[in-house]
């Protein structure tokens, strides 16, 4: 791929960089994986160990619910843990933690495999089993880890909340889960200060009737309530002789549910997620091992938050199944002062960053010398994630961080997706802004209304025609809702939600969401939430919730309120309403701005035109209004 000519700014990569990759040609890999698909993901599925062999690679029987690795049985704890303890890798360092506060630990295969059972054990003198669900609601620290691969290990379907979604979305998520068990930190650093996390679980709990146990694990020691008979300390048990019990493994069927994780959608309730132990244990391995190129000598930061789909696969298992180093950092990127990431890759000879958009122009805007003070001779790789990487922010990126050595691995895909789905690999030329083509083996095409393809360097839809075996297997309990949304407009085609263009070299360049999702920070946020949280509030009779450009965010909120009969418009209420969103979903959810109106731009059956509200805040042309009401 590197001999040929492209159109447009290219960057081809170096001599260096190519012979040092697992993969040095893409095109050679892609002809093999689209000749003989099934072959392709067997032969890396059986690079992992598994406890009975599949009868059939994809069964396609029952499209779209597609399974993978059919009967096979096998656990993904299994691969992420006791076979890298069974090795050379027992010693090796698995996770390197670092606190917002200075803090830090470090954990061996060994260390972490041994109090991943030991926390298992506890779940199951909880009276967790195969199939229940368990809520995880923390910061970024080294328990999530062993709390989701605990869950995991025993058959348990874990459902990780972001530490920085609040009361209603938590209680939301247990209701709609109907989780046993909630496993919480008393608190978690951000910023300098403590997010009370317990206190907001406590007010979410009050409403969650399955809930009969919460386990707190102690971070930040402030005084927290404990219930007593409901609320356990995390490092009492831990000191047990019930946790120090072995603990054997659960067999799951390649098809069991591994996890649930919520996403936001175009109605109010968000769409759990759900994934299964076989195809996604095999999906993010091999996208990780050939995307990031990992090595047994790498240190590898995804700079996300275990709490969202990239830290499920790109932080916990993806790293743990390819026998990586992974490092973990709690708190925020300009906490105390704009170097404090530069300053960690050089303390721990960080080889490869993955993080998002946001991130990078936030930092971006402290200059050059906060990066250019500290030695980033270690760092091979760069990686971004979450949403569109605009070509300036890329460019500084590569050329400031990366002394133009890293070539990016921009990639683009979803909680749905599981895993990469259009990326490059490091032989691959770049181009900024553009996730190059689909992972190898992948079919996925722009199309117009009609589901037909359309020309180069023409907008449509963003859809996939092959499947995956990360993919997502069905909406947790709505196998409807799963078909329709993403089946129901194209036959045969997963519709992403995404708008796209492909160039005349065949790279793809995502546009954004056609739906009424809002990415802030590469976080997917529903309009329909935002709005409900406003709507909830005493005052607010309508509300409306667009996204408009943000040059750090990408997208920032901004909100247009109807009030009810009796209330004034002002600052005041504003800034109430801000919060009370901020309570209501979380802080990432906090409008940028809110502005009180008389109406809403509605069509006769009442569906709010946002588009309309977005082309007036850009002074664009609205458009066709003939389906206006007012």
């Amino acid at each position: 791929m590197a001999d040929i000519k492209l159109h447009g700014e290219v960057f081809y990569p170096s001599k260096k960089v190519v012979q040092y990759a697992n993969i040095k040609d893409w095109d050679e890999l892609d002809k093999k994986a689209k000749e003989d698909y099934p072959g392709f993901w067997e032969s890396i599925a059986a690079e992992l160990d598994w406890f009975g062999k599949w009868d059939k690679v994809i069964d396609e029987s029952q499209k779209p619910f597609y399974k993978w690795f059919t009967n096979a049985k096998v656990n993904i704890v299994y691969n992420c843990l006791d076979r890298h303890v069974k090795t050379s890798r027992r010693n090796k360092l698995a996770l390197i933690w670092e606190g917002e506060n200075g803090e830090f630990k470090a954990y061996s295969y060994y260390a972490l495999h041994r109090d991943t059972c030991k926390f298992a054990n506890i779940l199951k003198s909880m009276g967790v089993k195969k199939g229940d669900r368990v809520t995880i609601y923390m910061g970024r620290v080294p328990e999530i880890v062993m709390a989701m691969l605990a869950c995991a290990r025993i058959g348990a379907i874990h459902s990780v909340v972001y530490g920085g979604f609040s009361v209603e979305a938590l209680h939301e998520r247990l209701e709609d889960s109907h989780s046993k068990v909630l496993i919480v930190a008393d608190g978690a650093y951000q910023r300098g200060k403590i997010v009370k996390l317990k206190d907001i679980a406590d007010e979410a709990l009050e409403r969650a009737a399955s809930v009969e146990h919460v386990l707190v694990v102690k971070r930040t020691g402030q005084d927290v309530k404990m219930e007593v008979g409901r609320d356990m300390w995390y490092h009492e048990l831990m000191n047990m002789p019930i946790a120090n019990r072995s603990c054997e493994m659960e067999e799951m069927d390649s098809e069991d549910p591994l996890f649930i994780l919520y996403t936001s959608g175009t109605t109010g309730k968000p769409k759990a997620i759900l994934h299964t132990h076989g195809g996604y244990m095999v999906g993010v391995y091999a996208t990780l091992k050939y995307v990031f190129d990992i090595h047994d000598e790498d240190r590898y930061w995804c700079a996300a938050d275990p709490g969202w789909i990239t830290g499920h696969s790109y932080i916990v298992y993806g790293p743990l199944l390819n026998g990586a180093t992974s490092f973990l950092y709690e708190g925020a990127p300009t906490h105390p002062y704009p170097n404090r990431w530069w300053q960690m890759i050089e303390r721990y000879g960080i080889n490869i960053l993955y993080t998002a958009p946001t991130a990078i122009r936030g930092l971006m805007r402290f200059g050059d010398a906060w990066v250019t003070r500290h030695d980033l001779s270690s760092l091979r790789l760069l990686g971004s994630v979450g949403e569109p990487i605009n070509p300036e922010a890329w460019k500084w990126y590569y050329t400031v961080v990366g002394k133009e050595n890293c070539p990016i691995m921009d990639t683009w895909w979803q909680t749905e997706t599981g895993m990469f789905m259009i990326t490059p690999m490091p032989c691959v030329p770049l181009k900024p802004g553009s996730g190059t083509k689909p992972f190898p083996g992948i079919v996925m095409d722009v199309v117009n209304e009609e589901g037909e393809s359309v020309k180069p360097n023409e907008e449509g839809y963003l859809v996939i025609k092959t499947p995956w075996p990360a993919m997502i297997r069905t909406i947790y309990k709505d196998d409807k809702r799963y078909e329709e949304q993403y089946w129901g407009k194209y036959a045969g085609m997963y519709l992403t939600g995404d708008s796209a263009k492909k160039d005349e070299d065949g790279y793809f360049w995502v546009i954004g969401r056609v739906d009424d999702v809002i990415k802030v920070s590469g976080y997917r946020l529903g309009t329909a939430e935002i709005e409900s949280a406003l709507v909830s509030h005493s005052a607010v009779a309508e509300a409306a919730a667009i996204g408009l450009p943000h040059e750090v965010k990408g997208n920032a909120i901004h909100t247009y309120v109807i009030l009810k009969s009796g209330f004034v418009k002002s600052h005041e209420l504003a800034e109430e309403l801000r919060r009370h969103v901020g309570h209501e979903v979380g802080p990432i959810a906090k409008p940028e701005s809110i502005e009180f109106v008389d109406s809403l731009p509605k069509t006769r059956s009442g569906k709010i035109m946002r588009r309309v509200l977005k082309a007036k805040a850009l002074g664009q042309d609205p458009g066709n209004l003939s389906t206006l009401e007012n």
